[in-house]
C-alpha cells in the first residue's frame, strides 16, 4: 500500500470510528473500564475492622505501631491492544479479510482509550512479536498506531499465542485492559492465557469466517492453499469436511477455556458488520457490573 493510499485509509478509519466513539461507544468503554485498579496512596494506624490483608508489615515493624495501606481509585488505565497478523487472518469470503476486521476493532479501541484520557499500546505478533508500541497517551499516538496496523507487513506467517501473551505479562508491569485479537487457530496457550486472566482485565475478540465453518456446494476436487504454510492441497469434499471439523474443535477448546478462565469475550463475524457485538458487548457487561 502506497503511503498516500495509507494515509487516505487513515482518515477514513478516524472519521468512521471517531464518531462511533463520539455518539455510542465512549459511554459504554467508561462506564465497564473507568476506576477498575487501583494505586497506592499512603498508610495509617490500623482501626478494629480493618482487612488484615492491608497490613504494611514493613512500616508495622518500623514504628512499633499496627498500620495499613491505603487506596485510591485509579483513574488512568492502560490498554493494550493484541493483534494477530498471522497468515489466517488474511482469509475472507464476503470482500472482507479478517485482518480488515482486525484493524477497524483494534482503532475503535484505540480511540475509546483517548477519548478517556488513558494510554493505549500496541502488540503485533504472528509466531513471533512483529512489532511492540508502549502505551502512551495522544491522537497522534493513536494514528502511529493506525498507520502501523495499515501498513505493517508480517515477517512470519504462523501464530503463537502463548508467546504474544507471556510477552505482555512480561512486558506491561501494571494492571490494565488487554484487548486480544485473533481468530485463535492455535493450541498449547492455556497456561499463559489463564495467568494473562489473572494480571489483565482479558478480552479475548474472536474473529471467524461463515467459510471456515460451512463450504459451499464445490467440485470434486479442488486446489486450495494452506495461508499459513503455504503448502499446496488438493482436497476431495470429505477432506474439508474434516478441516471444518477440525476448525470447529479449535473454537469449541477455546470457548472453553475462555469460561475457565472467567473471560467475557466478543465474536466477531468478518463477513457482516464488526461494531455491533462490540457496542453490544458492553451493554451487556455494564449490566453484568451493575453500572
Amino acid at each position: 500500500m502506497q503511503t498516500s493510499d495509507i494515509l487516505k485509509r487513515v482518515r477514513q478509519i478516524e472519521f468512521k470510528t471517531g464518531k462511533l466513539v463520539r455518539e455510542t461507544f465512549a459511554g459504554q468503554y467508561l462506564s465497564v473500564f473507568k476506576g477498575q485498579g487501583i494505586e497506592f496512596a499512603e498508610v495509617r494506624q490500623y482501626i478494629a475492622g480493618d482487612d488484615i490483608r492491608s497490613i504494611d508489615w514493613n512500616v508495622s515493624a518500623r514504628t512499633g505501631n499496627t498500620y495499613v495501606k491505603k487506596f485510591n481509585e485509579e483513574r488512568e488505565l492502560s490498554v493494550i491492544i493484541a493483534c494477530d497478523v498471522s497468515a489466517s487472518e488474511y482469509f475472507g469470503s464476503k470482500g472482507n479479510l479478517k485482518a480488515q476486521a482486525a484493524i477497524e476493532l483494534a482503532s475503535v479501541f484505540a480511540f475509546s482509550a483517548i477519548k478517556n484520557n488513558d494510554k493505549v499500546g500496541l502488540l503485533l505478533f504472528s509466531d513471533k512479536v512483529e512489532l511492540y508500541i508502549p502505551p502512551r497517551k495522544g491522537k497522534r499516538h493513536v494514528l502511529r498506531i493506525i498507520r502501523e496496523l495499515l501498513a505493517f507487513e508480517p515477517k512470519r506467517k504462523n501464530t503463537d499465542i502463548s508467546l504474544a501473551l507471556s510477552t505482555l505479562i512480561r512486558l506491561i508491569k501494571r494492571q490494565g485492559i488487554l484487548l486480544f485479537i485473533s481468530d485463535f487457530l492455535d493450541e498449547n496457550y492455556e497456561r499463559s492465557f489463564k495467568l494473562a486472566a489473572r494480571k489483565f482485565d482479558l478480552i479475548p475478540v474472536l474473529i471467524e469466517d461463515p467459510l471456515e465453518f460451512k463450504f459451499p456446494n464445490l467440485p470434486a476436487l479442488i486446489q486450495m492453499e494452506d495461508l499459513e504454510t503455504g503448502a499446496s492441497l488438493a482436497l476431495s469434499s470429505a477432506s474439508l469436511k474434516q478441516i471444518i471439523q477440525a476448525r470447529k474443535e479449535v473454537l469449541s477448546s477455546a470457548l472453553n477455556l475462555f469460561k475457565l478462565s472467567g473471560v467475557d469475550y466478543i465474536n466477531i463475524d468478518a463477513s457482516k458488520n464488526t461494531l455491533d457485538p462490540v457496542i453490544k458487548f458492553f451493554k451487556q457487561r455494564s449490566r453484568k457490573l451493575g453500572v
